[in-house]
């Protein structure tokens, strides 16, 4: 399994807890998993604040870090119209490689 962190740029939300804030993430995580499909290969998906708006941490099944990339930009570029009409964008640059890039295994 590969993380990808993929940076949003949009309104952050209220940081701290709270219902507005657990509201605005869980709808940005809904909207991913309605638009992935068996080959992004999505396991779990991810919605922290970040200063420039939301980070999306994509847990994808993929035998290569090249091939997590491939997915997640695909994934995201299905997703496009929806996140802008939720006020986010997918910055010009490709998404990154999360905090833990080792393979961990695949399920």
């Amino acid at each position: 399994m590969r993380v990808i962190r993929a940076s949003l740029d949009g309104p952050r939300p209220r940081p701290g807890p709270g219902p507005e804030a657990e509201g605005a993430l869980a709808v940005l995580s809904d909207l991913i998993w309605a638009h992935a499909r068996a080959a992004h290969g999505l396991e779990h998906v991810r919605a922290r604040p970040s200063d420039a708006g939301v980070d999306l941490y994509l847990f994808l099944r993929a035998a290569s870090e090249a091939a997590a990339l491939d997915q997640a930009r695909a994934l995201l570029s299905g997703a496009r119209a929806p996140l802008r009409a939720h006020g986010y964008a997918t910055p010009p640059q490709a998404p990154a490689p999360g905090p833990r890039t080792k393979d961990q295994g695949t399920q």
